[in-house]
Formats: C-alpha cells, sequence, structure tokens
C-alpha cells in the first residue's frame, strides 16, 4: 500500500493559478474557491506525462474505457450500477448543469434550489431564461454543533407551483457539508414526482465524505430515482483536476438524453482536450487508496479546526462537517456583515475566504465558508490570522 504525503508543499503561485494568483497580495493565504493544494494522484502526472511524450495534441476521442472507468468506479465504491448508453461528457459540471437545464427547462420555468447553495446554481439557471427559486435549509443543534436539514413543508410548497419543473440538487451539499441520506434523497423524489418536478443532481463532491457518514447517488436510491433524474458528476473535485475539464451527465431516460445531447451541440461543450479522459480514466482505476487517504486528512484538517475555533473563536459557530472540504462558518456573533468581515480577513489579514453572500444574499448573510483542502501548517496559519483581525 502506497502512502501520500498531504503535507507536502508545492509551490502553486505564478502558474496562473486562480486560487493563487487572482490576487497580487504576494503573502496571501487563499482558502477560498474550491480546489486543493494536495499533489495530484502521482499514477495521473504519469499518464499525463506519457502522453505529453508523444508531442502531438490534436482533437480527441473518448474512448471505451472512459465509460468503463466510470461504470466500474460507481459499481464498486457506491454499488450503482450505470449502464455504458447512460453516459454523455461534456467540459465540466457547470456546463453540464446548464446543458440538462436547456434541455428540460423553457424559459420563464421556475428551478428549484435549497439556499444557501452553490452561487453557480443561481446564474446556470438564469442564463437560461429561468427563475430561481429558493427553499431554504433549516438550521437545527446536532450533537451541540449546527448543521441544516430539509424544511418539507417548504419544499413541497416549492414543488406544488405550478410553474416548477425542475428541483436542482446539490449532493453533498456545498456549502452546507451534508452529506443526504438515502432517505431524505427518497422524499424529494418522491414530492418531486408527486408535482412532475424533474431532478438534476450535482455530485461532484461525492467522494469526498467524512467518517461516519455515506455518500448515496441520487439515481441509486430507486428506479424511481433513476427514471426521474439527471446527474452530473467529476472526479476533478476529489482528485484536484478541475483545471483539466472533464464531467459526466448520467441519465436513464433515452428521451432527456436525446434533448440533452442536442443542448451540449448547441451550447458548443462536446469537444474535450486530450488530458481530461486519461486523467479521468486513471482516478478511477488507480485512486481508491489515495482517495481515502486523502479524506482522512481532510477530516484531520476538520478536527484542527473545530477544536482551534471552539477555544480561540468562540463568536464563531462551525457547521457540521459531513461531505466536501468546505466549512461553514456562522459568524453572526462577530457584529459584522459576511461581506465586512470577508474584506478585512484580506486586507487586514492576508487571509482569504468566501462571504457566505456569495451562496444566497438572504441566506448566506452572517456566514463565512473556509476551504480546508490545504496543508494542516497553512491552514493553522490561517486560523491565527483570523483571530489576530478578531482581535483588533
Amino acid at each position: 500500500m502506497s502512502t501520500y504525503h498531504f503535507d507536502k508543499h508545492t509551490t502553486r503561485r505564478g502558474t496562473n493559478c486562480v486560487k493563487w494568483d487572482e490576487t497580487s497580495l504576494e503573502d496571501i493565504i487563499p482558502l477560498w474557491v474550491a480546489d486543493m493544494d494536495f499533489e495530484v494522484l502521482p499514477a495521473i502526472t504519469e499518464a499525463l506525462k506519457k502522453r505529453v511524450e508523444h508531442g502531438i495534441f490534436g482533437y480527441a476521442l473518448v474512448s471505451e474505457s472512459y465509460y468503463e472507468s466510470i461504470i466500474d468506479w460507481f459499481r464498486r465504491r457506491h454499488g450503482w450500477n450505470i449502464r455504458r448508453e447512460w453516459i454523455q461528457y461534456t467540459t465540466g459540471v457547470v456546463p453540464a448543469i446548464s446543458a440538462v437545464l436547456r434541455a428540460l427547462t423553457m424559459p420563464g420555468e421556475r428551478v428549484l434550489v435549497m439556499s444557501p447553495v452553490y452561487n453557480c446554481f443561481f446564474s446556470s439557471i438564469r442564463n437560461n431564461g429561468c427563475e430561481v427559486l429558493e427553499s431554504a435549509l433549516q438550521v437545527v443543534i446536532k450533537d451541540s454543533q449546527p448543521t441544516y436539514t430539509i424544511d418539507w413543508n417548504d419544499f413541497e410548497a416549492k414543488c406544488a407551483d405550478e410553474k416548477t419543473t425542475v428541483f436542482l440538487l446539490c449532493n453533498p451539499h456545498n456549502p452546507a457539508g451534508r452529506v443526504w441520506t438515502r432517505e431524505e434523497l427518497k422524499r424529494m423524489n418522491d414530492i418531486c414526482m408527486k408535482h412532475q418536478v424533474k431532478v438534476i443532481s450535482d455530485e461532484i463532491h461525492c467522494e469526498l465524505v467524512m467518517p461516519g457518514y455515506t455518500f448515496t447517488p441520487f439515481a441509486a436510491v430507486s428506479e424511481e430515482c433513476a427514471s426521474n433524474s439527471v446527474v452530473c458528476g467529476s472526479p476533478s473535485k476529489s482528485f484536484n483536476t478541475a483545471g483539466l475539464q472533464m464531467a459526466h451527465i448520467i441519465c436513464q431516460n433515452a428521451e432527456w438524453r436525446h434533448r440533452i445531447d442536442r443542448a451540449i451541440n448547441i451550447n458548443e461543450i462536446c469537444d474535450v482536450n486530450p488530458f481530461a479522459p486519461i486523467a479521468v480514466e486513471t482516478a478511477y482505476k488507480e485512486g481508491d487508496e489515495w482517495i481515502d487517504q486523502l479524506n482522512r486528512y481532510l477530516f484531520d484538517n476538520y478536527q484542527a479546526l473545530l477544536a482551534y475555533v471552539r477555544k480561540e473563536l468562540p463568536q464563531m459557530k462551525v457547521y457540521i462537517l459531513e461531505g466536501t472540504y468546505l466549512v461553514w462558518l456562522d459568524i453572526r456573533e462577530t457584529g459584522m456583515t459576511s461581506d465586512q468581515l470577508t474584506r478585512r480577513l484580506l486586507h487586514e489579514g492576508r487571509v482569504w475566504v468566501n462571504s457566505g453572500t456569495t451562496y444566497g444574499p438572504v441566506t448566506g448573510e452572517g456566514y463565512i465558508r473556509i476551504n480546508i483542502a490545504t496543508q494542516r501548517d497553512r491552514m493553522m496559519e490561517g486560523l491565527r490570522r483570523i483571530r489576530q483581525v478578531m482581535g483588533k
């Protein structure tokens, strides 16, 4: 068994990296955009080196081995039996969501989301001429820590709206950190089917799950869930390959697949680069132990953050992290708005986090999001800088 060293520092500044090079502040600690500061699975690097050595990078075909790697991975890791014909590919999960929305909605219809939620949901919906309809997640306390649950009455009322035709789900949920249970997913679908609402499930964070929790693909819950849903996913978050740009769309419904295929071509997101399929295949064929060790490292990071905030930043409350590497913090007791605190942390503390308002101007106010997918010593230095700013 190989041992992977996630504490290793690799310089990213100066590589045209969004996370590090978006700002000119040299001494910044970036804990914002959702990518990781870890080198990828070594087998991916080796496979890409081999492809680079060929020296020609023309238009790329996607081979059958790409589809087989997806099918095998989800069968052995999640017990989900996917058929080859259900799989389509495109350049990323956000383009995938936009294509599916174009295929399954008409302008003027409403798309339901559970907020606070990933900011690109809002833009994808509006860019396709639809209206965003929010069902606010409800805060509950579990084992002395806050977390979110679904307001089922509100969720059903929003599904019953005659203009609502699609529910866009984040599973696991960014930024709430929830890994929805099988029972919750089934109840979502039961309500959606009752009101003839289709489900699009963004499952890009599906491998990033903390100990004690189990990710369930939406379409694997039941035959009814499979027939009423489109799943969008990619190994890009889990294996830190977002810049290679490739995602899969899995849909059992043949008519929907035909419409999605047309939308992919209309949106001109049907071609991928020659490196992306190689990275996907390698991750899914050889990445089991790497992803397991990564999740253990991320969990230890989360535990370190939780202990530090409880001791040194008691005016902040850490939400339970069930999945993703994105920690949600309630900062309302600081007396500052999300945007105010985010600006102060950036300019006074040189630590960059996300304002909660990014994920919903109402439901995200009073929160910040911190990306813990970095080396532990860097994360702890970021937390110490936050404490210094809060002490001023």
